[in-house]
């Protein structure tokens, strides 16, 4: 199966099952985030169930343990195939969310978002450098039970040297040559894929295309050379 989930960042159900129809034979699956969720809800991420992609659910929780349990038993029957929560939400949190999710579902904690750098964190009052804060929320993910992490795939590969068997999903994935947007910290495919990675996800690159389905076939192709 294909390593790359298109981000299917829209709030529009109409344009997002079209871009989940052209790229469901070439996709590993698709990323359905707060903005698809905000608009259109479970319905919406059931509907996108219905083509038979997997859905990687992006919602990112971040609360207290007994709610955040909650909120993953509440998404239970759509049975995504991969789940975010925030990593800095702690062990309590981590192990909630993990035992309430259906077992066909990777609970995966986001570390450092790729939007961004050292000097962001600094600002929140993190003194660790992006690569310290990945390592450290890795080895907290896998103390508390979870199946990987969301990470850069500039730290990618110290990650998986604390956690060799660790799913890695690597957000901020940009072909050569192609335009970061708000991403700060972002590699090519290739190289995300060589240092470790699990899942790739991209979007504007395959979405933004006037053929999603070329783009996509384009990218895995860099994957294969």
């Amino acid at each position: 199966m294909s390593p790359i989930y298109v981000a299917i960042d829209t709030p529009d159900l109409e344009r997002a099952l079209s871009i989940a129809e052209q790229v469901r034979e070439d996709a590993g699956g698709v990323k359905l985030g707060l903005e698809f969720f905000s608009a259109n809800g479970p319905a919406g991420v059931a509907a996108i169930g219905k083509i038979g992609v997997p859905i990687f659910l992006d919602l990112k929780l971040h609360d207290i343990p007994n709610t955040v349990a909650k909120a993953v038993a509440a998404l239970r029957p759509l049975e995504p195939a991969v789940l975010t929560i925030h990593g800095a939400g702690g062990r309590a949190m981590l192990e909630a969310a993990k035992a309430a999710a259906s077992p066909n579902t990777k609970v995966v904690a986001v570390t450092v978002l790729t939007s961004l750098d050292g000097e962001d964190l600094h600002s929140i009052g993190v003194s660790s450098e992006p690569g310290e804060q990945v390592q450290r929320l890795a080895r907290l993910a896998k103390s508390a039970g979870l199946d990987g992490i969301v990470c850069s795939g500039a730290e990618v590969a110290a990650a998986k040297a604390v956690w060799p068997e660790g799913v890695f999903v690597i957000p901020g994935v940009r072909p050569a040559g192609g335009d970061v947007s708000d991403q700060k910290r972002v590699v090519t495919p290739r190289q995300a894929l060589d240092d470790g990675a699990s899942i790739l996800v991209i979007g504007r690159p395959i979405t933004g295309a006037d053929d999603p389905a070329a783009a996509l076939r384009d990218i895995a192709a860099t994957l294969r050379d």
